[in-house]
């Protein structure tokens, strides 16, 4: 997007951040990588949600990496993306009535770029400091190096996919929020996440096809309820985007793992539970799913179910491996 794209309500939040120049520079699109002669078969990293206060912070001002237990598997894949889910920003004031807010420093993108390509803000916690807060989060991924999807400075941007080249295949990420508060969703002059509504989400994943020519496509979705099992709107969604041309469904939010199912083919992984998280006493809650995917431009052509076990302190190991949908 050109200095035009932003609306005059986003130029001046980034500019109460510090980082309006940054985020204009950075504007120079959505693609990130190079197409290589020939298409070959892609590898892709997807873990569930990234909370980095609380003990993941305090190991990082350690000097301790908070995702070192997976480091292998990220640097053997061709993209590595997570949801994130806390607010990085140095502004900004907690939420009203909202019991549990989290907000990390910048120097904790340090790790996560070591680690991941792209990060999702479609969730319940990247408004929590408010739309400066959220403006300034975004210029500094920007200024790291990282892909977002599911967020931007407004509406258009939020729904705009992040777009990834490996070895000739272009691949789609969209991201999609529909766990309350909706007061985070962008608007027109308004930096903030995208939020599901079934005829939008259809209409974004057609145009991932059509308009940014992407071979593969696959939403992140940030839903459902804390139970084992995925409810009846989740699978009535995740049914409705593979019918629009999805590829897969992957979705978190429950801070648990859910079901996994094929439909079409396709795909569906309701929830991959948390992958850095620190707060829960509860075995349920502190044992998520790392995916590694095999992309070609057919689709996907294999998944490995990696499962990662969260310590005390919220940080992962790897503990082994379950079968797949």
């Amino acid at each position: 997007m050109s200095a035009r794209g932003f609306t005059w309500r986003a130029q001046r939040l980034l500019a109460a951040a510090g980082l309006l120049g940054a985020c204009l520079a950075a504007q120079a699109g959505a693609t990130e990588g190079s197409a290589a002669p020939g298409t070959g078969t892609v590898s892709m990293m997807v873990v569930g949600d990234i909370m980095l206060e609380d003990g993941p912070s305090q190991a990082m001002r350690r000097g301790q990496d908070p995702f070192a237990g997976f480091a292998t598997l990220f640097k053997e894949a061709d993209i590595r993306i997570g949801n994130l889910e806390c607010v990085v920003a140095t502004i900004g004031s907690p939420e009203d009535d909202k019991p549990n807010v989290f907000r990390v420093p910048p120097s904790t993108l340090k790790y996560v770029k070591r680690h991941f390509d792209a990060v999702g803000l479609a969730n319940n916690h990247s408004g929590d400091y408010g739309p400066q807060a959220f403006a300034q989060m975004l210029g500094l991924l920007k200024k790291a190096g990282l892909g977002v999807y599911g967020g931007g400075l407004n509406l258009t941007e939020a729904h705009t996919p992040w777009i990834v080249e490996r070895k000739g295949l272009r691949v789609a990420i969209l991201g999609y929020d529909e766990f309350q508060p909706r007061s985070f969703e962008a608007d027109t002059d308004r930096p903030g996440v995208a939020w599901s509504e079934d005829a939008q989400v259809v209409r974004d994943i057609k145009a991932a096809r059509s308009r940014w020519k992407a071979d593969v496509v696959i939403p992140i979705m940030h839903w459902g309820w804390e139970d084992p099992v995925s409810n009846a709107r989740q699978r009535q969604l995740a049914r409705t985007m593979i019918d629009a041309g999805a590829d897969a469904v992957i979705g978190g939010h429950p801070h648990q793992v859910q079901d996994a199912e094929r439909y079409k083919g396709k795909p569906i992984f309701y929830s991959l539970g948390n992958f850095v998280f620190d707060g829960f006493s509860d075995p349920v809650n502190n044992r998520g799913w790392a995916l590694r995917l095999e992309l070609d431009k057919t689709g996907v052509r294999n998944v490995e179910v990696h499962v990662a076990q969260i310590g005390p302190r919220g940080l992962p190991k790897p503990a082994g491996t379950v079968a797949g949908p």
